[in-house]
Order: structure tokens, then sequence, then C-alpha cells
């Protein structure tokens, strides 16, 4: 049976887990919910609404503006946060998680927690998790083909999490693990600028 926690009850829960194995307050709490997500049996919506919330981020600088500045007050970021959670359809846990992270002043640390979460949720399913640099957003149809090619490298599912930063002009950078493959555009530009600069 999955009950809906309070505010109160998830801060009680991220102040009594601690896991040695994660260091950081951003370990700490993706590992509290993690483990919530999981007791829940919800780590699969928690995922896709944490996913959700990480596009919005990307797509609109008043957002990331709104999280990352230090001159809004916990109540000016909370009012704004439950208007976008409302508008994107983001509730349970995912959202109350927002909100304590927000009341709690740790907004601005979103974006590694939800990175934290999905290395968990990857770790939990025996996936692998790629960060994906592109310079513009991947068709389905090249993720699969991405998700294919990485699979077939590490020998386990690869959860993707994509990055668009028009900055690489094109190609891609991949980091799976400790393993990084750079083929992007503006890399080789400045490889032949080097050889150039050597050569001359």
């Amino acid at each position: 049976m999955v009950f809906f926690l309070g505010i109160r009850q998830l801060e009680e829960i991220f102040v009594a887990t601690e896991d040695p194995s994660v260091t950081g307050v951003s370990g700490r709490y993706a590992t509290a919910l993690f483990e919530l997500a999981r007791d829940q049996k919800s780590v699969d919506s928690v995922k896709a609404d944490l996913d959700k919330f990480s596009a919005l981020l990307t797509e609109s600088p008043d957002l990331l503006r709104l999280v990352r500045s230090p001159v809004f007050t916990a109540d000016a970021q909370a009012k704004a946060l439950d208007a976008v959670l409302a508008k994107a359809g983001i509730g349970g846990i995912a959202a109350n998680f927002l909100k304590v992270l927000t009341k709690n002043r740790r907004l601005f640390a979103v974006a590694d927690l939800i990175r934290a979460f999905r290395a968990l949720v990857a770790k939990f399913k025996g996936e692998a998790t790629a960060e994906v640099t592109v310079a513009e957003p991947l068709s389905d149809a090249n993720l699969d083909a991405l998700k294919s090619a990485l699979k077939s490298v590490s020998g386990k599912d690869v959860d993707l999490n994509v990055k668009v930063d028009p900055s690489i002009i094109g190609g891609l950078v991949v980091k799976l693990g400790s393993r990084m493959v750079d083929s992007s555009l503006r890399t080789k530009l400045n490889s032949i600028k080097h050889a150039m600069k050597e050569a001359g």
C-alpha cells in the first residue's frame, strides 16, 4: 500500500538517514529519497518526476535562476516552486522532496541531487549511467542507437542523462563511469588549432 508522506515525515527521514558510502549533503539527500522511493515501490515514478524537473531546469533560465540565486527567500522559492510543480504535474514523493530542499535552503544543489539519485537507481537496477552532452536534442532513434552502442561497450543497460550544450557545436561528449569519449567538433577544432601553433 502506497501512502502519502508529508514534509515533516520526509524531513525526519532525511535527518535519520546516514549512508557512510555516500559523501556530502547531495549524497545523503539522494540516498534518503531513494530509500523512501524504494520502500514505497515508486522508484520509477520518482525518477520520472525528477527527470521532468531536470528538463524544466534546462529549458527555463528563469527557473534555473530561482533555484540557484540566494536573493530569493525560502518563501518566495516555495511559492514559485508550487506553481511550477502543479503546472508540470509533479507530485507525491518527488514534489515533497523538492519542497524539503527549498525549506532547508538546499534547492541550489538540486541538479547534483538528481544526478546522485539517478546513479543510485542505476546501481539498484544493475544499469550503468552515462552523462551525454550534445549540441542539440537527439531524436528517439538516435537515443536508442546510443543506448545500444553503450550497452555493447559496458555490458549493461545504460540510463542516459542528456544535457544540451550548443557550445560544443556538433558531435557529442559521453562519460560512462570513469571513461570519457569526446567526439565534439569544438574539441577537434581546438586540437587542429593546437597542431597549427606547434607547426608554426
